[in-house]
């Protein structure tokens, strides 16, 4: 078998995202999604992380990846190119192992979003095409740059059209069906043949293309780009790669909301008097909204272990059911016989939950939630994850995006 080397690089110095490559990323540290790719090739034979950052390396050798040695600060500066830290990890390993593949696959974590298969099809097409010096995920260019224009002469002379086509005397007024196909690379992957890289380049003369569907296209450099993206794994279909368990779609019909209590209605938080009287904090936009829910056919049900009679009073306050008191190891079991004693079909119920006793009911159910502060290992195990922290407006943005549907 071909000695096929992934390498996920992951500097520690993000400007626009801090901390970008360990950032919880719909449910997973980022850097896990580009682990996963290569962890489930059946090609890829190593995976390592190249970092100049100790946190992020024991991230990355929790989800499966290698880190066998730290990478130089001077190939992990703001304006670092990808050819030396390649270099540096090829001549490493070759130095100290005497290990040398003969296919090297990058896989950047900023896109994170793969198809399932991606990988091994581009390490096929290099090992296919023996002249191939290595192989780019493209997809088809959103603007086609036949119609685009440079300005020689700044704003107050004419305009130059940027490409001339031959056949077609003016491109810019042709339409799009009779121009050349034109496709942007991406960031999703690259496989290359390990002489091309020690010869001093990151992809030689002969590249083949890797055509990937549009809809998987992320580049995540800002916090706008990573919503867009956490809204595209939840809601776009996509057969893609995941860390964990893959996420189910949103049942296009909601017969009934569950809501945990603490850490979800409330931010985890308990005032308590020298008396032992508990007090909570709640957010009055969550019980707004249930009114609205109901009449669109939801019902709403407080399901909690919490004995304090403050569940009671805030379900009262809500208009909604509340059964609280379970005992920790019991939810699950008052919510499977709560479903059948009422005949509700388990795949039109959503549960929303922020601790481990919440997980066993995540399973019984059609869609699970969990609240941006979640506990990780409630974060991994939901199908969706807010953008709001529990007793900060999530219920209120699990029962808006319930309302698009229902409506």
């Amino acid at each position: 078998m071909t000695e096929t080397l992934a390498i996920i690089p992951a500097r520690g110095g993000s400007k626009g995202i801090p901390r970008k490559n360990i950032r919880n990323f719909s449910g997973y540290p980022l850097i896990a999604w580009s682990i996963a790719s290569a962890k489930q090739s059946e090609l890829v034979t190593r995976v390592i992380v190249s970092t100049d950052d100790e946190e992020i390396a024991a991230v990355a050798r929790a989800w499966g990846a290698e880190t066998p040695f730290l990478r130089p600060a001077e190939f992990a500066q703001d304006q670092s190119t990808d050819l030396p830290l390649f270099e540096h990890a090829l001549k490493w390993l070759a130095e100290n192992e005497n290990y040398k593949p003969e296919v090297v696959v990058q896989l950047r974590p900023t896109s994170p979003i793969r198809p399932t298969g991606l990988v091994d099809a581009a390490v096929r097409i290099l090992l296919e095409n023996t002249e191939a010096d290595s192989v780019r995920g493209v997809v088809p260019a959103g603007q086609n740059p036949h119609k685009m224009w440079r300005l020689p002469q700044g704003e107050k002379g004419p305009m130059a059209n940027l490409l001339a086509v031959d056949g077609i005397e003016e491109p810019y007024n042709a339409p799009r069906q009779i121009l050349p196909p034109i496709f942007w690379q991406t960031g999703h992957i690259d496989a290359i043949r390990r002489e091309t890289i020690l010869s001093g380049s990151m992809s030689g003369k002969t590249i083949y293309p890797l055509i990937i569907d549009p809809e998987f296209t992320v580049d995540l450099d800002n916090l706008r780009d990573w919503m867009r993206a956490e809204w595209l794994v939840a809601f776009g279909g996509l057969e893609m790669v995941w860390p964990g368990r893959a996420k189910r779609p949103m049942p296009q019909k909601i017969d009934l909301l569950v809501l945990d209590f603490d850490g979800v209605l409330t931010d985890n938080r308990v005032w308590v008097s020298e008396d032992g009287y508990e007090m909570v904090a709640a957010n009055r936009g969550d019980s707004l909204i249930m009114s609205k829910l109901m009449r669109a056919g939801t019902d709403v049900i407080i399901l909690s272990s919490e004995v304090n009679p403050v569940v009671a009073a805030r379900a009262r306050k809500m208009k909604v059911e509340a059964i609280h008191g379970v005992g920790l190891e019991d939810k699950a079991v008052v919510l499977q016989n709560l479903l059948k004693e009422r005949k509700i079909d388990p795949a039109y119920v959503v549960y929303v939950g922020n601790d481990i006793n919440d997980l066993p009911c995540f399973d019984l159910v059609g869609w699970s939630v969990a609240v941006a502060d979640a506990q990780p290992e409630v974060l991994r195990a939901a199908d969706f994850v807010t953008s709001k922290t529990g007793g900060h407006g999530a219920v209120r943005e699990v029962c808006d995006l319930i309302l698009s549907v229902n409506r």
